[in-house]
């Protein structure tokens, strides 16, 4: 039982080799914004989270039944 546990932790050099690799397969440039869009889904996420089921905008409550002729 002890040994699951252990391999459920990850030590320094993992988080080393894993940033290596991120960096080598995107590159330095690309990694800025793929943080932001990171940042950016985490914030939405957030606030979905804190207003819930209430429809953000009006565009929500209108009536999308076209008309018939």
């Amino acid at each position: 039982m002890n040994a699951f546990v252990l391999a459920g932790q990850i030590g320094m050099m993992e988080v080393v080799v894993i940033l290596v690799v991120v960096l080598l397969f995107f590159g330095g440039r690309k990694i800025p914004e793929l943080m932001r869009g990171l940042g950016q889904g985490v914030g939405e996420f957030k606030k979905g989270m804190r207003d819930g089921d209430q429809p953000t905008s009006t565009d929500d409550k209108k009536d999308t039944k076209t008309p018939k002729e």
